[in-house]
């Protein structure tokens, strides 16, 4: 039986969900459930060891894709160079619009984030939940541009770093 490949996702390619990053079409699959035939991606997100079935019809509203084009790695990578752009609202107000960019999977979005939160050595510490959301952000970056370049998440990271020092 084969299964129509909507949006153009095949099994073994990287895949972002905008909610978990990078992610990895294990297989298609065909379940019936209540009665209706349903065709899903089955996604591996071998960090999180979590396993996602995403019904292919509701890939796109979900905002799945596929990895970010070179033009919008190249974006995000100088966005990385720029000037922190810190708000003065509420901690909790920011965190939440942090957060926010961060689940959108949008990778010049999430560099936004790590430009922002990025602290060099002779800056003052980070809060714990200014260090968790950094954490996540760079986290996401660096898995998308791990899939990208076909390096590993460390080597990734560490070239995001060299980045925000160089800047």
């Amino acid at each position: 039986m084969v299964i129509a490949k909507p949006l153009g996702f095949e099994v073994g390619d990287y895949v972002v969900y905008p909610k978990h990053g990078v992610g990895r079409v294990v297989e298609l699959q065909r379940s019936e459930i209540a009665g209706t035939v349903l065709e899903l991606f089955v996604l591996r997100f071998e960090k999180e060891r979590m396993t996602l079935r995403v019904p292919t019809n509701k890939a796109e509203s979900v905002g799945m894709r596929k990895l970010s084009s070179q033009a919008t790695l190249s974006e995000a990578l100088t966005t990385l160079k720029g000037k922190p752009r810190i708000k003065r609202t509420m901690w909790s107000r920011r965190a939440q619009e942090y957060e926010a960019k961060i689940n959108s999977g949008d990778l010049v979005s999430i560099a936004e984030v790590v430009r922002d939160l990025h602290r060099a050595e002779d800056q003052p510490e980070q809060s714990y939940s200014e260090r968790q959301i950094y954490e996540a952000a760079i986290g996401r970056l660096a898995r998308e541009l791990a899939a990208m370049e076909n390096i590993d998440e460390p080597a990734a990271q560490l070239k995001i770093e060299q980045v925000l020092k160089a800047a």
